[in-house]
């Protein structure tokens, strides 16, 4: 008996002796941080390099639902580039991308200046602007599908009431993709205005006094304290602007589909439409992959900004 309770406190002792030396391991720092490190990094690998990697393979095949396909190199690509439809989806990518951050830009500046000054119910009103960037995108898409209908239009009607035809916003010409800008103009200058708000707020009342005293006006304080001061901020928002726009989808889908006849496609729906709807996962891929070399390229010259500065 006296062997027998001996041998279970040994083994008993065990697993106490390990914790010991683990909780040991884990005071020194350089086994802590990796430690720490170890549920991000296998989530990182989980949920983003996973599905980053198949999309490369998937790209690289001809892979259609229900099909496993075969390694075929670059030739989806190739067939893209060639393709009229994919040079137009391309260009209005671009398009849609630069014409709506640099008028979130200019909304959002202006937004912000006037965010900053001094009025009744402050906080209500700065809290009130971020509701665009609140509410979920589909719902908000949803109520300008209504506002852009080609019958019940809010628009047309104020338009018809003072003696103008409005347009067919959704259905005609060039209308389409100017309705999504302005849309995507709409949801995203309250976040340039917020974030540039912040940055203001950040800015010492010192420079501004000074600036006073030497006799300057309100735009040489702008032009030469403020703005020069709010570079670091606008490159960290642009960048996720750009980001979030070139890969945009949902206000797309939901307003027009890419339609009518491919002139409000984005990259982004087209991925879908080749991929899902017409079910060659391969070439929906190769879309999609499209957008990581100038989105890897826009982040490269972000950074080296953020660092030259």
């Amino acid at each position: 008996p006296l062997l027998k309770a001996a041998a279970g406190e040994g083994v008993a002792a065990l697993p106490r002796a390990g914790l010991r030396a683990v909780a040991g391991l884990l005071e020194q720092d350089r086994f802590l941080g990796p430690a720490l490190m170890v549920p991000a990094l296998a989530g990182l690998l989980l949920f983003v390099a996973y599905p980053f990697v198949y999309g490369i393979w998937l790209a690289l095949s001809d892979s259609y639902v229900g099909r496993a396909g075969s390694f075929v190199g670059l030739q989806n690509f190739v067939q893209q580039f060639r393709d009229d439809i994919f040079q137009k989806t391309l260009a209005n990518t671009f398009e849609y991308t630069i014409v709506a951050c640099v008028f979130k830009f200019i909304f959002g500046l202006g937004m912000a200046a006037a965010l900053n000054q001094r009025y009744p119910l402050k906080r209500f009103v700065q809290a009130a602007v971020l509701l665009p960037w609140i509410i979920p995108t589909v719902l908000s898409t949803l109520a300008w599908l209504w506002m852009f209908d080609s019958t019940f239009s809010v628009f047309n009607y104020v338009l018809k009431r003072v003696g103008i035809e409005g347009p067919m916003w959704l259905g005609e010409r060039h209308w389409p993709m100017i309705s999504l800008i302005i849309v995507n103009i709409w949801r995203g200058t309250p976040f340039f205005g917020v974030c540039f708000l912040a940055g203001m707020q950040t800015i010492p009342e010192e420079l501004y006094e000074a600036a006073r005293i030497d006799g300057a006006g309100s735009w040489q304080k702008f032009w030469h304290i403020t703005f020069p001061l709010l570079i670091p901020v606008t490159t960290v928002v642009m960048l996720l602007s750009i980001i979030l726009t070139f890969a945009d989808f949902q206000l797309i889908y939901v307003l027009t589909r890419g339609g009518p006849a491919n002139s409000s496609n984005v990259l982004g729906t087209l991925a879908y439409w080749v991929g899902i709807y017409a079910g060659n996962l391969g070439g929906g891929a190769a879309v999609s992959l499209t957008m990581f070399p100038v989105l890897a390229v826009v982040i490269l010259l972000t950074l080296l900004a953020l660092r030259r500065g």
